[in-house]
């Protein structure tokens, strides 16, 4: 395989309500639903107990999706769809008066200064009723942040969020107690422009440069198969992880990060010396724990953790609290280790990993 087959699959960018419905809507679903960074649900069940002097004589239910995505990433909207579905109603109950309130807010942003539009039909007020009888009890909410309001090193003008749906079930007087409100968890949504990931101008329109993704751990997936082009790099990285105390240098205390969410991987851009370093460091490694001719039958020295991320082989010496000799070499087949390494840029890149501790990821060995 030349080096122009050799990529990562594009994350995907929506998902449908029937989707979203079957990761929650069962008993050992989630409360929400990664598809990838682009594409997330959440879903919340609302049920009134409705009582008249004090006995209960019947419930209303239904139940609440919200969709987050990312359609496209030359753009900075982010979409949420709201879908209002399962209609259960239980004795003689007026329903036509229960409200229902639906919204989106922003309670928190990050830089506080920056400052949002939005659009589609929210919020919206509707009984029950009213809601059941809608052909499609389906509404929309747009969020977008425009680029120069953000923080970030290397001018990644990042603008982090808190998007939460909020649905309220109104009391109706003689007939329900308190008011009942869901607010049904949802992952941060994080804004960027910076200059190493796609779209950093805009082309024709610079007021839509960068995009927006969900804050989440995105997992690199490497493959051990006899096909896979990363097959020698991904064998090296599953003997890190379950092996981490045979693999060189030594180190009885070694402890491969990027396997957790405890101890993600994060990417390293902009500091081309440290990334330099990072390689020099796992190089001299190969040399001295596999020899001066380690490159013979054409292989490279493979390190892990990655020289592109913090973590690397020369992370002791510019963080002192952290493991010293807490990285893994191995020469492998050069082909394989070079395709590894255009998998991994494919894949920090698609899935907008920006550099540094405000973000990371995973890897993941299959085989």
């Amino acid at each position: 395989m030349g080096p122009a087959a050799v990529t990562y699959p594009d994350p995907a960018r929506s998902i449908s309500l029937a989707e979203c419905r079957a990761q929650i809507d069962r008993p050992d679903g989630g409360k929400f639903y990664v598809k990838s960074r682009f594409a997330v649900c959440t879903g919340i069940r609302m049920i009134s107990t409705w009582t008249k002097r004090g006995a209960p004589v019947g419930t209303s239910e239904t139940k609440i999706f919200i969709r987050g995505t990312v359609p496209k990433e030359a753009d900075r909207t982010m979409t949420f769809d709201y879908d209002v579905v399962g209609f259960k109603k239980v004795g003689a109950i007026p329903t036509d008066r229960e409200m229902y309130k639906i919204e989106g807010t922003i309670p928190q942003t990050w830089p506080s200064k920056a400052r949002y539009t939005k659009g589609g039909s929210l919020p919206v007020t509707k009984s029950f009723d009213a809601l059941r009888a809608m052909p499609s009890a389906h509404f929309t909410h747009t969020v977008r942040y425009a680029p120069g309001q953000g923080t970030g090193a290397g001018a990644a003008d990042v603008v982090f969020a808190v998007y939460q749906p909020v649905v309220t079930a109104s009391a109706v007087p003689g007939w329900i107690g308190a008011p009942s409100t869901g607010k049904p968890f949802l992952l941060a949504p994080r804004w960027d422009a910076a200059k190493y990931l796609n779209n950093p101008t805009g082309g024709t329109k610079p007021a839509n440069k960068g995009s927006a993704a969900f804050s989440y751990l995105s997992t690199l997936e490497y493959s051990t198969k006899a096909t896979a082009p990363e097959r020698g790099a991904a064998a090296h990285i599953k003997k890190a992880f379950t092996k981490p105390k045979t693999t060189q240098p030594p180190n009885g205390d070694k402890r491969i990060p990027g396997q957790n969410v405890d101890t993600p991987l994060h990417r390293l851009y902009l500091d081309a010396k440290r990334r330099k370093d990072n390689r020099s460091r796992a190089v001299s490694n190969c040399r001295r724990y596999f020899g001066a001719d380690y490159t013979k039958g054409g292989k490279d020295c493979d390190e892990y953790p990655f020289a592109t991320t913090y973590e690397g082989a020369a992370q002791a010496e510019y963080d002192p609290h952290s493991e010293k000799l807490n990285f893994s070499v191995l020469p492998v087949d050069a082909t394989q280790n070079q395709d590894a390494g255009r998998i991994l840029g494919h894949f920090l890149t698609k899935n907008r990993i920006i550099d540094g501790p405000d973000d990371g990821f995973l890897v993941k060995i299959t085989s």
